[in-house]
């Protein structure tokens, strides 16, 4: 199979009996909701979930980002009136993945049980539905932040990708980069009629595995929600636009500022950048720049960024820097042949994978990987195994970013073929590391 764009054809499995589902317990019932009818129910289930509760300023600038026939729920109904118990729903994603192909995907999001149903196998009868719905929909891999890290592994789900936080100090010492001179900065009021198109641009423009564009409407806007009450004595979101002599939009950042003096009267204001993407290394160094040399700060904190960043490698100084790694984005392949046959590698493979997944029974078996740059075949084979893994494993690999040497020194892949191990780790890397770059 050749690189290219995956279309979102059905599959032939029959979604019902495609995915080891868990009912839900007597006295409720599982139902796709009525994101209109239902929304008031559905808001009133995500914030006993999430123990948070908005404030009237910010309802006022919230977006309703969900799309319609995508959300699903769980309703009580052993009273006398239905209720809400649980809910789930998901985005039609485009997953980019190593050679540049897109990969159709669930976002799965909005997960949460009421806590008065909990310990009722609630959250395994929604993920289960999520994951039958994301097959019979003919969507390749479903994808997730996690709340809670302890839970999705036991779905098949995968950390594929981690991002690094860095807090920088004014006046960094940034390496030069022929070409940033060149680039004007423009620092303004984030304005989301005014700014919105130019950030997309440059955001829709990057190229890495993981990479997720924001293809509604309403996802687009909700990255622009200045919230109100997250201000904390904080200024407005402001942006950052770097742009060629000729204007076109190479890289951008959304922050706010707070100040702060000390007791002496010295300065020592934050940057607190919530949002960032350049297109080349020049741009890249003229953003970080500006950013890191603005008045009466004393340091600036980023955004989650990929671990490959421009600005690691800029910095003079990385000690200086205080730098925290976290989990990103989740994956978890519901179709193997297909999601294996539709990224490129980075280096011939010819590896027969052993793959295990307790509630896709199609993707367990033994599958004959073969192919390079160019693209892959995937075929079923009964011949021996080079690789054993979990498909959740596989799942940590499928954007190369975790090495498959890496999770067999920690037991996660059984190496049957010691031969085989090092060079399917080298194909299933990639150059670019895989990040998303925002949270759905």
């Amino acid at each position: 199979m050749l690189l290219g764009v995956i279309d979102n054809a059905t599959t032939t499995a029959d979604a019902t009996t495609a995915v080891r589902t868990t009912a839900v317990p007597a006295g409720y019932r599982l139902a796709e909701l009525d994101d209109v009818a239902h929304r008031a129910q559905i808001i009133d289930v995500d914030r006993w979930g999430f123990a948070f509760e908005m404030a009237p300023e910010d309802e006022a600038v919230a977006v309703w980002d969900l799309e319609p026939g995508r959300t699903v729920g769980v309703w009580d109904e052993r009273g006398t009136e239905a209720r809400l118990a649980a809910v789930h729903s998901s985005y039609a994603f485009s997953v980019p993945v190593p050679g540049g192909a897109r990969l159709p995907a669930a976002g799965l999001t909005w997960v949460a049980v009421h806590p008065g149903h909990r310990r009722r196998g609630l959250a395994r009868a929604t993920l289960t539905a999520h994951l039958a719905r994301t097959v019979g929909r003919g969507e390749a891999l479903s994808v997730l932040y996690a709340a809670e890290t302890g839970i999705y592994g036991r779905y098949g789900y995968g950390v594929a990708s981690q991002t690094a936080t860095l807090t920088v100090g004014r006046g960094a010492d940034l390496r030069e980069v022929p070409g940033a001179a060149d680039l004007v900065v423009e620092l303004d009021r984030l304005d989301p009629a005014r700014h919105g198109a130019v950030i997309e641009q440059v955001h829709a423009a990057v190229v890495r595995p993981g990479w997720i564009s924001r293809d509604t409407d309403a996802l687009r806007a909700a990255q622009l929600v200045d919230w109100p009450t997250t201000r904390k004595e904080m200024e407005g979101l402001r942006v950052a636009v770097v742009r060629t002599p000729a204007g076109e939009p190479r890289a951008y950042a959304t922050f706010r500022r707070k100040g702060r003096w000390s007791d002496a009267g010295v300065p020592e204001g934050t940057v607190k950048v919530r949002e960032s993407a350049a297109l080349d290394a020049a741009a890249a160094r003229a953003l970080w720049g500006a950013l890191t040399d603005l008045d009466l700060m004393a340091k600036v904190e980023t955004a989650q960024l990929p671990v490959d960043d421009p600005l690691l490698h800029l910095l003079a100084d990385l000690r200086g820097a205080s730098v925290r790694l976290s989990d990103d984005l989740w994956v978890r392949l519901l179709d193997v042949p297909r999601a294996l046959a539709g990224r490129a590698y980075a280096a011939d493979v010819d590896v027969v994978l052993e793959i295990r997944d307790d509630l896709v029974p199609a993707n367990a078996g033994h599958w004959h990987l073969r192919g390079g740059t160019a693209g892959a075949e995937v075929t079923a084979t009964t011949a021996p195994a080079h690789l054993a893994l979990d498909v959740a494993d596989l799942g940590s690999a499928y954007l190369g970013g975790t090495s498959l040497a890496a999770l067999a020194a920690a037991g996660r892949v059984q190496v049957l073929d010691g031969a085989a191990l090092a060079p399917a780790a080298t194909a299933f890397g990639w150059p670019v590391a895989p990040a998303n770059g925002w949270g759905f």
